[in-house]
């Protein structure tokens, strides 16, 4: 299987998915002792992150060196961007350095897709805009399958600010390809023009949507995409909104809890809950980004 970008959770068939997380698997039982493919020693993997990452760029490092690549991380706020230099200029100025992969992140919608016609080597989408972050998408499947070992007919909230959320649109698009049975939880707010029309159960209870649940994907709220006020405060927000034990009682008895971080504690979900290791997914959903992202890497360039 070849596959020349990863742009969106759309472009992926099922087979393609159930052969990264295939590999993502293999990769994270060898427990770091990686045989190193002799396609992939020595070729040149950029991060071009417009955003801030902790997660995501260093699990993108990591899975890149693992692998035995060379990673650079470049740094945008020291760059020519900010001596005036176009996105495309940029993007063909490294394209002449002859990257084999090209990892962007930036706070626009379309930014991967653009430089991906723009440039020779293969793109990899770490997060545009409000748009997508189909490795993030990967990774939480991946983490859901450990533990539920099936996606299929499993019941699954998003909840939280499902507006400018790029991993809510691809894990709504990633677990409806997989047959899961996906509903979202949100003020009216925070919920995207349309969001009927994307295969989901729209729950504007609080109650009423983590009733009978299996999966709880929390989403951190991205006050810095808010432009005005989409919620009283932050405060009523948790009350109503944020994932407590109480609320959480609502859901199944094995309701797992996850969130891509970084998260607000205290904001959209209590500390109590996001530290207990016996309901909360989210350090593993940390550990399981590095063997996915791996796995990605792997299948662009072999």
């Amino acid at each position: 299987m070849k596959i020349k970008h990863l742009l969106s959770i759309k472009d992926l068939s099922v087979k393609e998915i159930e052969n990264i997380l295939k590999d993502a698997s293999k990769f994270l039982n060898k427990n770091k002792i990686y045989k190193i493919s002799k396609n992939i020693k020595g070729k040149n993997i950029i991060n071009l992150f417009f955003e801030d990452s902790t997660r995501t760029l260093t699990s993108f490092e990591l899975a890149g060196k693992q692998l035995g690549a060379s990673v650079i991380n470049m740094a945008v706020a020291t760059s020519s961007i900010k001596k005036g230099e176009s996105l495309i200029d940029t993007a063909m100025t490294l394209n002449a350095m002859s990257p084999d992969i090209l990892i962007v992140r930036h706070n626009m919608s379309g930014v991967p897709y653009l430089l991906s016609e723009k440039v020779n080597c293969s793109v990899i989408n770490a997060g545009d805009g409000s748009n997508e972050h189909p490795t993030q998408a990967l990774l939480d499947v991946l983490t859901i399958l450990r533990h539920k070992k099936r996606i299929s007919g499993l019941e699954v909230a998003i909840m939280g600010d499902v507006l400018h959320s790029r991993v809510a649109r691809s894990n709504i698009y990633l677990l409806n390809k997989l047959k899961a049975k996906v509903r979202v939880i949100s003020p009216p707010t925070l919920l995207p023009p349309g969001i009927e029309n994307m295969n989901v159960k729209v729950c504007k209870n609080i109650n009423e949507g983590l009733d009978g649940v299996d999966i709880i994907m929390v989403l951190r709220i991205q006050k810095e995409r808010m432009k005005g006020s989409f919620v009283p405060s932050e405060k009523e927000f948790f009350r109503f909104w944020g994932l407590d034990g109480e609320k959480l009682n609502k859901a199944k008895k094995n309701a797992l809890v996850m969130h891509p971080g970084p998260i607000n504690r205290g904001i959209e979900i209590d500390s109590d809950v996001a530290d207990d290791i016996g309901r909360s997914l989210i350090l593993e959903q940390v550990k399981l980004g590095v063997a996915v992202r791996m796995s990605v890497i792997n299948k662009l360039i072999n």
